[in-house]
């Protein structure tokens, strides 16, 4: 069974498509060309529409009458707005329909109307390049109207972008008026080879909400109206929109004394207009190309979530990175203007690497569009380059702050794509959050500068930072930055050893916290099984540092507990906990439950390239019974009273089942959920093991219930919106690539687990490209960086195949004969 996206078209209202950098708020676009969901700052802001903000078109034929359109598709019902869609300009004539593609990071968009006598397209995407985070980090959207005229006689054609100044924004009132803090205002401006419209705003540079904005282009042929007119009433947008449709050029208006009485909250309403004009002649196109750009660089010096980490600076400010390098917004639009012929070939020949891989199209989706979640509020930097995120996004403030450590093991995008992100978070991790006696704080205050959060430890998060540093570290082969991680990553170990095996069986035992936030009694094998990974890359990089002791002790206990789990936990067909007789003595437990997670530590052991950590045999089975029982092809029937991310006749992979009998009465927290991230560390897994099939089903399940109408394709939640846990999604992408690179010996092994032609993208910690193999033809292709190996092996049809390609720059391509 073969599976793909079709485009979406207007009725797919769920689709949101996130533009914007690194830490830089977003804007996105739904599937009707809307602009929505602005959230430029630091604080998310779903739902949150800026008054008058779009484009429309006017086209004049050489012969009959003019037509004006807002560049939306006509609204879909429900139509419950309790105000009549105030200041969404909703009475507008619009067009009939759309049809949207994303392939992110970029949007293709194209209005479909057959009164309008010219054919329109939108493509947009932030710049997106792999191994640069600053390139990926820009709060900027380029948005290419490409108008086309199918006509035999010419027309004239003005595309104009229109933009509320979004500086200030803190909400809206019950009449729908935007409030702000501050007076934010627009001027005309040109310079540095872009001309435009620019937004200030007369708060101090170190309020939070201080920023600028702009809408700009490099096309010469403009119109501006540099602010609307000013009134009680609708004057504004009736003067643009008689202005536009007139001729299709824009003129200035004077603007009313500040003194006539117009209530503040319309006078810190201002709005801009740009326009680009041009004549297209019978059978001509032109793409009509602005720039939208923010600079908000101030977010608060304190996490201000919903877990209750320290506060004590939260009225102070830090800066956003990308405020070290852009002076404010016409600084970020002509920087992006000069650079974007190298930006967007670098963003385009990543979309088609990932895009035209021969990879099952499912996977593709789900690891191109989790992508978002790396751009979206979830995650920032701050002025040094630190990175740091919450678990996710609520609709109007962060969610689980903290860059929580048992969530983020399961994530894998950033580490192959961006490694410089999770670089700085081990960092973080072991160099600040690993106390004296080695407790880790799961949930970082450390990047503010704030006192450490007080916490007991999560068991899983403090393994899994261990294996995630031998990650960073075999992809990096950065020996200075592991020597900066271990003493601290060392000390984490030690505790884990003290505290939960100090007999040294090998299998941690007794009461510990984990990412289901309740506490497991006992020996069960998601804990477990994380340690023996823990272990078995610690044993690696004390070898490393040279404390051979410290090494073999931990490569000797990785041994015994893979022998003591396996005769503890192993029932003959998966892991399980175990406790007493009676498994309600103490609640939210699984006991004889078969836990999607229990192999949670052998996913992470896999990616990391520290292959089988329990008897491979054993593991196959575990994960063949966790497909075969935690699996739900329909959702109809399954009882949950808990949180539902998945419904009715839906597919989905649920977190615990009980098909031994023995549930609990007061089972473990969340065990009847769906949550994509889990279901993606299952498919790598499953994967690595050789049940493919299974593993498409499961993803293919995740990338159905995310359909545009359902849910976005570009937002995975969890508790939160753009979920952190989804980022497994790279996993399950790289074990059907059989791509794996290892930086310490600069060796790039390809090993595709799939017949046929091959094509997939790659990445090493100084090059990316893409990798195609088609017969017995190889052929490898750096788009980005620097490629020098000291070994590539291609092992296809289990023979192996050692070639030595010449040092490749960007633009350079090597190819090999497989036959010799």
């Amino acid at each position: 069974m073969t599976w793909s996206r079709p485009p979406l078209t207007a009725e797919a209202t769920a689709a949101a498509f996130p533009l914007g950098g690194i830490g830089t708020g977003n804007v996105s676009i739904g599937a009707r060309g809307e602009f929505r969901d602005w959230e430029l700052g630091s604080t998310p802001g779903k739902g949150v529409d800026l008054p008058y903000s779009g484009f429309a078109i006017h086209v004049r034929p050489a012969s009959g009458p003019s037509v004006t359109r807002w560049l939306e598709a006509e609204r879909r019902a429900p139509v419950t707005d309790d105000h009549g869609f105030a200041f969404q300009l909703a009475g507008l004539p619009r067009l009939r329909d759309t049809r949207m593609r994303g392939e992110y990071p970029i949007l293709e968009l194209a209005f479909i109307d057959d009164r309008l006598p010219v054919e329109v397209g939108l493509t947009a995407f932030t710049p997106f390049v792999p191994l640069d985070a600053d390139a990926s980090g820009i709060p900027v959207a380029v948005l290419r109207y490409r108008v086309r005229n199918p006509a035999s006689t010419p027309v004239q054609v003005t595309v104009v972008g229109s933009l509320c100044a979004p500086i200030g924004l803190v909400g809206r009132d019950p009449l729908h008026f935007p409030l702000f803090e501050g007076q934010p205002q627009w001027r005309e401006r040109t310079d540095a080879g872009v001309r435009g419209v620019f937004a200030t705003s007369d708060l101090p540079a170190d309020h939070r909400l201080a920023g600028t904005a702009a809408l700009a282009t490099a096309d010469p042929s403009v119109t501006l109206k540099p602010e609307w007119a000013r009134a009680f009433w609708p004057d504004g947008p009736q003067d643009f929109w008689d202005d536009l449709r007139d001729d299709g050029r824009l003129d200035a208006v004077e603007q009313p004394a500040r003194d006539e009485g117009l209530p503040p909250v319309l006078e810190r309403m201002r709005v801009g207009s740009l326009g680009i004009v041009h004549d297209l002649p019978a059978g001509g196109s032109h793409d009509f190309e602005f720039l939208l750009g923010w600079h908000i660089p101030n977010r608060p010096r304190a996490w201000l979530g919903n877990i209750g980490l320290d506060a004590t600076h939260r009225d102070e400010v830090v800066r956003q990175h990308y405020a070290t390098r852009y002076a404010d917004a016409w600084d970020v639009v002509a920087s992006t203007q000069r650079e974007l012929p190298a930006l967007e070939s670098a963003t385009r020949a990543f979309r088609d690497a990932l895009y035209g891989s021969s990879l099952p199209a499912e996977v593709v989706d789900a690891a191109g569009a989790t992508l978002a979640t790396l751009r979206s509020t979830t995650c920032f930097r701050l002025e040094d380059g630190a990175f740091a995120a919450f678990e996710g996004s609520f609709d109007r403030s962060g969610s689980c702050e903290g860059t929580c450590t048992h969530v983020w093991n399961y994530a894998q995008t950033a580490a192959f794509l961006l490694p410089e992100l999770e670089r700085s978070a081990r960092r973080t991790e072991f160099r600040h959050e690993v106390r004296d006696d080695g407790r880790m704080n799961f949930r970082t205050n450390a990047v503010f500068g704030n006192e450490p959060w007080d916490f007991h430890p999560a068991i899983d998060g403090q393994l899994g930072a261990i294996v995630r540093l031998y990650r960073e570290w075999r992809f990096s082969g950065d020996d200075a930055f592991l020597a900066e991680c271990w003493p601290g990553a060392r000390r984490a170990l030690e505790y884990v050893i003290a505290t939960w095996d100090p007999a040294e069986t090998g299998v941690p035992d007794g009461r510990h916290h984990n990412t289901y936030d309740i506490e497991f009694e006992g020996a069960e094998p998601m804990a477990a099984s994380v340690y023996l990974a823990a272990l078995r890359a610690s044993a690696e990089m004390a070898a490393h540092a040279g404390d051979e002791g410290a090494a073999a002790r931990y490569r000797d206990l990785a041994e015994r507990g893979c022998r003591a789990a396996d005769a503890r936990l192993f029932n003959g067909e998966y892991y399980e906990q175990r406790l007493g007789d009676d498994v309600d003595a103490v609640r939210y437990q699984y006991g004889a439950g078969c836990l999607a997670d229990q192999l949670l530590g052998q996913t992470l052991a896999h990616v990391a390239g520290l292959g089988h950590i329990l008897p491979a045999a054993h593991v196959r089975s575990a994960i063949a019974a966790v497909f075969r029982h935690d699996f739900r092809q329909d959702l109809r029937e399954h009882h949950s009273i808990q949180r539902t991310f998945a419904l009715g006749d839906e597919a989905g992979l649920v977190l615990c089942s009980w098909p031994r009998g023995g549930r609990p009465r007061f089972p473990m927290v969340y065990s009847d959920e769906v949550w994509s991230g889990v279901e993606y560390q299952v498919a790598t897994t499953l994967v690595h093991e050789g049940l493919i099939d299974e593993a498409l089903i499961v993803v293919r399940a995740v990338r159905d219930r995310h359909d545009g109408i359902r849910r976005s394709p570009w937002n995975e939640t969890e508790c939160g919106n753009h979920y952190a846990r989804s980022l497994a999604s790279w996993g399950v992408l790289l074990a059907l690539s059989g791509i794996d690179w290892d930086g310490r010996s600069r060796r790039l092994r390809v090993h595709p687990p799939l017949a046929g032609p091959f094509r997939a993208p790659f990445t090493t910690a100084t090059g990316w490209g893409r990798i195609a193999i088609d017969g017995d033809g190889f052929r490898l292709t750096v788009h980005g960086g620097r490629l020098d190996l000291d070994r590539l092996e291609v092992v296809i049809a289990g023979r192996a195949h050692d070639l030595a390609p010449p040092p490749l720059a960007a633009g350079e391509t090597y190819h090999d004969d497989l036959r010799r």
